[in-house]
């Protein structure tokens, strides 16, 4: 398996206030089967820091049902699937969660390695939102938007427009993505 691992720099067409401590990052996967495995990987780097909002966008139900399946094994990770036919008032639920969740998170806690023997308090556990595009937040009419710490494009969308809305719609200002 082959993967190459980039540093993009933040578009200059973003806001530079909103996205300057914007780290971007391109794993390319040389073979489909191994975008799971590689996708689980990082996150046994990434979602074993405590409380780390980390929202997982997909641009097909299909996706969003894989990527949750596999996500339900962690014991680190406590996630929610955003799909277009949740009820609005179990999406609330969701999106307050994962806000208080973003409020809890504090760097400076989330850098102290854990033990990978003891088991992994609720309230500790990094948390993740995963979502298809025509789940997220609608800035436009009023909407907050979800202020994670990580975004992860499982898949890379075809129109940049769409990349820009999951950054702005899903991103705090110091994120990785």
């Amino acid at each position: 398996m082959a993967i190459d691992a980039v540093e993009v720099p933040t578009p200059p067409s973003l806001s530079p206030s909103h996205f300057s401590q914007q780290r971007h990052f391109y794993l390319a996967v040389d073979r489909i089967q191994f975008k799971m495995e590689t996708f689980m990987d990082l996150l046994g780097v990434a979602g074993r820091r405590p409380c780390l909002p980390i929202v997982v966008c997909c641009s097909s139900r299909d996706e969003l049902d894989s990527v949750s399946s596999a996500v339900a094994s962690l014991p680190y990770i406590s996630f929610a699937p955003l799909y277009s036919d949740l009820a609005e008032a179990d999406r609330a639920v969701i999106l307050e969660s994962f806000k208080l969740a973003t409020i809890r998170w504090n760097p400076e806690v989330g850098a102290q390695s854990t033990d990978d023997s003891a088991p992994v308090k609720e309230e500790q556990k990094s948390h993740m939102i995963v979502a298809t595009d025509a789940c997220l937040p609608l800035l436009a009419s009023g909407e907050l938007p979800i202020s994670a710490r990580v975004l992860i494009n499982y898949e890379l969308p075809a129109k940049k427009e769409i990349y820009t809305r999951r950054m702005a719609t899903c991103l705090a200002a110091v994120t990785f993505i």
